[in-house]
């Protein structure tokens, strides 16, 4: 018997589940007055809670219906491309909760979708580096244990490299494997990108209508459109946010004792706050992607990635920066092999991993009710519209089919 069939067996015996599930309960309300669940380490006091309602958008960029009208177009449109051939929602498609449901992401030259996707014959253009994230809820990006965050300084990227939606969805475009190619140089990518939008009279109105100005389609508002319609995407309705809400049905047992695990183990040290991510960097030991012709050094080189936000998991694996766990047991035998004193990426020896690691307890990869509680953090009721047709005319979504 493993020890995840014992610990089933323990909790299903009828008169000890209906002890277990009362007193877990009971703690969780003791902290349900504030709306949060959390743990003491150290003089520091971490905890969770539920998404806000409603997002914030910088003071400089206010969402209007109009602006996410306009974003959604751009964020679908294949124009922005330098090959014309991949849009945003290529990697970023509402089958696959706005991730990609594979390892590695394949840009420009790409055809198919998701985990079928495939390299064009005769294709060059290298594999992209790391995983796509989702981008439900990134309008909640850098919140805090208290429900602060500022949209206009947000984190960005695997590696934090960019601050803001605004910044960040420009960048893909600069890129020569995700939306540029060979097409221009990386210096003038986003003045192409403009310079097409320009000659579109449909985008011209369209960019009018949105912000009004005499010159409006220029690369600071299209920056904004594209951000203003992310940060619409909102999935903060989850089992977890109805359960912190105050509604007690909406957890099962399960869910309830893994939430007591979740803190227990002391993963909420790193995953914290409303979007489960502390939103820091840290050196975890991921191996690499073996699709990869060399190691991905992380931040700065020093194999540190930020803390993966924990919602939405049942939707957007693989998982990690380089998707290389398709399963969340996976997910956990790792940190379960960390905590063991073993790292799986030879460039990182043990004693650099975060001592965090070290700090994990009683981690095991067959912990049923942990893996419960973290799909009670998907929500699965996200807008999934897809445009008919978008202003250059060219497919939806690009070469997805």
């Amino acid at each position: 018997m493993t020890k995840s069939q014992f610990r089933e067996f323990l909790f299903g015996a009828k008169h000890l589940t209906g002890l277990l599930v009362a007193a877990a309960t009971v703690a969780v309300l003791l902290f349900m007055e504030v709306g949060a669940v959390g743990q003491e380490v150290g003089a520091v006091k971490h905890s969770v809670s539920a998404l806000p309602s409603t997002q914030q958008a910088p003071g400089y960029n206010p969402t209007t219906p109009a602006k996410v009208a306009l974003g959604r177009l751009l964020f679908w449109d294949p124009l922005l491309s330098g090959p014309q051939d991949v849009a945003c929602a290529t990697c970023h498609h509402p089958q696959n909760a706005y991730a990609e449901d594979r390892d590695l992401s394949l840009g420009v030259t790409g055809i198919g979708l998701g985990r079928f996707r495939r390299q064009a014959p005769g294709s060059s253009i290298p594999i992209v580096k790391r995983n796509s994230p989702t981008v439900l809820n990134v309008a909640f990006n850098g919140i805090d244990e208290s429900g602060r965050y500022d949209p206009a300084t947000a984190p960005a990227f695997w590696d934090n490299r960019i601050r803001s939606l605004e910044s960040q969805a420009l960048e893909p475009l600069k890129s020569l494997e995700e939306m540029r190619e060979n097409t221009y140089p990386e210096n003038e990518a986003v003045a192409r990108v403009v310079k097409k939008l320009q000659a579109n009279a449909e985008y011209q109105s369209l960019f009018a209508g949105a912000f009004g100005s005499e010159q409006p389609v220029n690369a600071e508002n299209l920056g904004r459109a594209i951000a203003a319609f992310m940060r619409s995407l909102l999935a903060n309705n989850s089992p977890f946010d109805r359960y912190m809400r105050g509604d007690r049905s909406a957890m099962t047992e399960k869910q309830v004792r893994g939430m007591q695990r979740f803190e227990e183990i002391g993963c909420i040290r790193c995953h914290n706050g409303p979007m489960f991510s502390d939103y820091k960097l840290h050196v975890m030991g991921v191996p690499d992607n073996p699709a990869l012709p060399a190691s991905d050094g992380g931040a700065q080189n020093t194999f540190a990635f930020r803390t993966a936000s924990l919602r939405n998991l049942t939707f957007t694996g693989p998982y990690e920066h380089n998707g290389m766990f398709r399963t969340l047991s996976a997910v956990v035998g790792f940190y379960e092999d960390a905590r063991g004193g073993r790292s799986r990426n030879p460039n990182v020896s043990y004693k650099e991993l975060d001592p965090r690691l070290r700090e994990l307890k009683n981690v095991d990869e067959e912990d049923v009710d942990l893996i419960e509680f973290l799909r009670a953090l998907s929500d699965e009721s996200f807008d999934r519209t897809i445009p008919e047709r978008v202003p250059s005319g060219l497919p939806v979504g690009g070469r997805i089919r």
